[in-house]
């Protein structure tokens, strides 16, 4: 039964965390200044935290649900990051 909660758990509060990446996509894809507000080591940091979890999950507890979760969540991770440095390039690139 509690093993049960706790997954139920996970699994809501995964879904809210992916979905709560959304809102961080879209207000940098529509940023003017940069993605100046970005901080280029925290989501470095969660990048890596997320795969290194997901690597963990397949190779030492064969968990393919908690792997594909950090997988997903590090690939929101990495978008971010890439959609930051765009939009600073494009930036640089338009005061220049």
């Amino acid at each position: 039964m509690f093993s049960d909660v706790t997954y139920y758990l996970f699994t809501v509060f995964n879904a809210l965390r992916v979905i709560s990446y959304l809102p961080q996509i879209y207000r940098i894809a529509h940023d003017t200044n940069g993605a100046s507000a970005i901080s280029y080591s925290t989501w470095f940091l969660w990048t890596a935290a997320n795969g290194s979890t997901a690597v963990y999950s397949f190779s030492n507890l064969g968990d393919m649900t908690l792997g594909l979760t950090n997988g997903f969540n590090a690939l929101c991770c990495v978008i971010v990051v890439a959609l930051t440095a765009f939009k600073h390039r494009q930036f640089q690139s338009q005061i220049r």
